[in-house]
């Protein structure tokens, strides 16, 4: 089956086309800047070159129009017209308590994911515009809606309860929801297969870290615990969102300076993390290099970023009982070396022994802790896009 997969972002739009039974990505690319005078969409061609066209879209329905069009291009494209695609797939940020499994979507799907706007109100009306466009576009292709929180439904309430007044969790569902669940899922499930552990047997704390960044710990395949909470604010310190904060100090904050709740909303989200405590940038490779310079507030934004994900990984383990796998993913996951060798290094009183010439493999899969060391340490590139495209091809009938 041909799966189109969706990511919709408030002025973007992120697209795969998948066969879902080879699992063979056959076009991807973005549009971005929706709704500006300089937005464009770029994208790859069959034989891997990448090209950007520059041209005006207004809306996300013309954004994926214009999707469309390169996907059917006589030159360009990789599928003859749009019936070849069978279904379509959306990430879907936040599904509350409604949503504990992909499902197929509905009316009364959309209804209870528009419920949902409060608590995800920069990314689920996006999700929602999305769906809306391939009803207007593509009139009767099933959809499927793949959400970031379903994962962690499995988390018991001692883990995803706050300690607020209880009538708060009853009227306005404050908890802790957890994000990322499709990259923690499809990571802890390949990370078995990769290894050739039984899952259900296996203790795991699956770390996606990047520009954003959660960590999970994984029972039996199932999540029990998971960094970030009503929203993506919460938990390890990220490349603009300020992770775990005491509360009082935010109010403090809002107290001394006179701030509303959306411009405290702007600090803790998009000024905050590395990039706050830099105050160079939110890229990893940028602080790097600053490093490299002789810049000590560089210098402490890494020391601060690690010492999250290390204090996760200590807990995560105490909630587990033990661990028997780390996976590591996500942008910084995959590739920044540095932080993967730092952390492993703190865990040595977990049994962890790296291997400094397997941890240099940047973006592959690969162990990266020597054969005797107690703990497996691993590398696992993620691929939500893929696990959306299976999820899908699974409840439309896959026809492999």
């Amino acid at each position: 089956m041909k799966i189109l997969v969706l990511n919709n972002g408030s002025s973007s739009v992120k697209y795969k086309l998948i066969d879902s039974c080879t699992k063979e990505v056959l076009a991807e690319g973005g549009v971005e800047k929706i709704g500006l005078p300089d937005s464009f969409l770029k994208f790859k061609l069959p034989d891997g070159s990448k090209e950007t066209v520059t041209v005006e879209m207004p809306d996300h329905k013309e954004a994926i129009r214009q999707v469309f069009k390169v996907l059917t291009d006589p030159e360009k494209g990789v599928i003859k017209n749009l019936d070849e695609i069978d279904a379509v797939g959306h990430r879907v940020v936040h599904g509350m308590d409604y949503f504990n499994k992909s499902v197929l979507i509905t009316p009364q799907v959309i209804e209870k994911v528009k419920e949902c706007y409060p608590v995800a109100p920069l990314h689920n009306p996006a999700n929602i515009i999305g769906i809306e466009a391939i009803l207007d576009l593509l009139p009767g292709k099933p959809q499927v809606g793949v959400f970031d929180t379903a994962f962690h439904q499995s988390m018991p309430a001692k883990a995803y309860m706050y300690a607020l007044p209880y009538e708060d969790y009853e009227k306005y569902g404050i908890r802790r929801y957890g994000f990322h669940g499709t990259s923690h899922r499809y990571v802890a499930q390949r990370a078995c297969e990769f290894l050739g552990r039984d899952p259900k047997h296996t203790k795991m704390i699956t770390c996606h870290v990047g520009n954003g960044g959660s960590i999970t710990a994984v029972l039996d395949g199932k999540s029990i615990d998971t960094s970030m909470g009503l929203t993506p604010t919460e938990g390890l310190m990220m490349g603009t969102r300020v992770g775990d904060v005491d509360p009082g100090a935010l109010v403090y904050l809002m107290e001394r300076t006179g701030m509303d709740a959306q411009a405290l909303s702007k600090v803790i989200n998009k000024q905050s993390g590395v990039l706050g405590i830099s105050g160079i940038s939110n890229d990893m490779r940028d602080i790097e290099a600053a490093i490299e310079r002789g810049d000590e507030r560089a210098k402490l934004a890494m020391d601060m970023y690690d010492y999250r994900i290390l204090k996760y990984i200590g807990a995560y383990a105490a909630v587990l009982d033990g661990v028997d796998v780390i996976v590591f993913t996500g942008g910084v996951g995959e590739n920044q070396t540095g932080t993967r060798e730092r952390i492993c290094r703190h865990l040595s009183y977990l049994g962890v022994e790296l291997d400094p010439e397997a941890n240099k493999v940047r973006g592959q899969e690969i162990i990266i802790t020597k054969p005797e060391s107690k703990v497996t340490v691993c590398v696992i590139p993620t691929d939500e896009e893929l696990m959306i495209a299976q999820d899908t091809a699974e409840i439309v009938g896959d026809r492999c």
